[in-house]
C-alpha cells in the first residue's frame, strides 16, 4: 500500500508526519512499520512518527507520537510544535490556535504571526534535585524533571567535547530511573538567561539535534537552580535557538510553561508499505 507522508523538522528534531484523521491508516502503524520508516538507511528517516488522529476527549485533534523504535511515547516538545503547524496546514490555517491531546495530557499549540510555533506544555512533575551525585562518568550533580516525558539534566562547564552515547546511555539505563528509563541531556551556561544544550534521547537511543522537552527541562531546573528569570534561550546542537517561558509559582513549581521555535515542512512523498 501507497502511504503519503510529509517530513517535517522542528530545530533539527526531525519527524514522519502521517494525516489519520480518518482513522484509515491506523492498521499500518505498527510498531515494525514506524521502525523502518524512521530508519535512515532503509526507509525515510527520522527522530519519530506522528499522526494525526481526531480528538477522544476536549482537544481539538489527536496527537499520536512514536520513537525511531516504533514504540509509541507520551509526549515530545518539538514534535508538539511540528503537529502544531502540520495541522495549520491540514486546516488550511482554520486552526492557528489549537488544543491537542497527547497522553501526556493536553497541549496547547499556536502558529504565530512570524510562522514560528509556541506550544504550552503540561505542568512539570516528580521534579528531583540533586538525583544523582557527581561521579566518573557524569563529573556534576543529576538532576530531573518529567516535562511530558523524564529527563536527567547535568550542568558542565562546556558540552562540546563530551561523549555524549556513553554519558547518556549511562543515564537513561541508569538504576534510579528505572523501569521506564530516561532522556539525558547536557547543558553549559553562556549567560544566566542563555544555555547551550545537547540531549541523548531515549527511543532514539543516540543524540538527537533538538529535543523540546529536553530544552524545557534544562530551563525549569536551571531556573530553579540559579533563580534565572523567564524566559531562557538555549542553543541546540542543530544550529537552531529555542526560547522557553515560564511562570514561577512558589519555590519548586512552574505554571504556564511554553516552547518557541521554527517547526518546517521540508517536503512530501509517499512510501510503499
Amino acid at each position: 500500500m501507497m502511504l503519503q507522508f510529509y517530513k517535517m523538522t522542528g530545530a533539527g528534531n526531525d519527524f514522519v508526519m502521517i494525516d489519520n484523521r480518518d482513522l484509515s491508516l491506523s492498521e499500518l502503524l505498527t510498531r515494525d512499520n514506524i521502525a523502518a520508516l524512521c530508519d535512515r538507511r532503509f526507509g525515510i528517516g527520522a527522530d519519530g512518527l506522528i499522526a494525526v488522529e481526531p480528538a477522544q476527549g476536549q482537544g481539538d485533534v489527536r496527537m499520536r507520537y512514536y520513537n525511531s523504535d516504533g514504540g509509541e511515547a507520551e509526549m515530545c516538545g518539538n514534535g508538539a510544535r511540528c503537529f502544531t503547524a502540520f495541522v495549520e496546514f491540514l486546516t488550511d490555517g482554520q486552526l492557528r490556535d489549537m488544543h491537542f491531546e497527547t497522553i501526556a495530557g493536553l497541549v496547547r499549540g499556536t502558529v504565530n504571526d512570524d510562522d514560528s510555533v509556541t506550544i504550552q506544555l503540561t505542568t512539570p512533575k516528580d521534579l528531583k534535585l540533586n538525583a544523582l551525585p557527581a561521579d566518573d562518568v557524569i563529573p556534576a550533580p543529576v538532576h530531573f524533571l518529567n516535562t511530558g516525558v523524564p529527563h536527567a539534566v547535568a550542568y558542565l562547564p562546556s558540552v562540546d567535547d563530551i561523549d555524549i552515547r556513553k554519558m547518556g546511555a549511562y543515564l537513561r539505563y541508569h538504576k534510579a530511573f528505572a523501569p521506564a528509563g530516561t532522556n539525558a541531556n547536557f547543558a553549559t551556561v553562556l549567560s544566566p538567561q542563555h544555555l547551550k544544550l545537547r540531549t541523548y534521547e531515549r527511543g532514539v537511543e543516540d543524540e538527537t539535534l533538538a529535543c523540546g522537552t529536553g530544552m524545557t527541562a534544562t530551563a525549569l531546573l536551571h531556573a530553579l537552580l540559579t533563580d534565572a528569570p523567564s524566559p531562557i534561550s538555549l542553543d541546540v546542537a542543530g544550529g537552531d535557538t529555542l526560547s522557553v517561558g515560564f511562570k514561577r509559582v512558589g519555590a519548586t513549581e512552574f505554571r504556564d510553561v511554553t516552547l518557541t521555535g521554527p517547526a518546517l515542512i521540508v517536503f512530501r512523498g509517499e512510501v510503499i508499505l
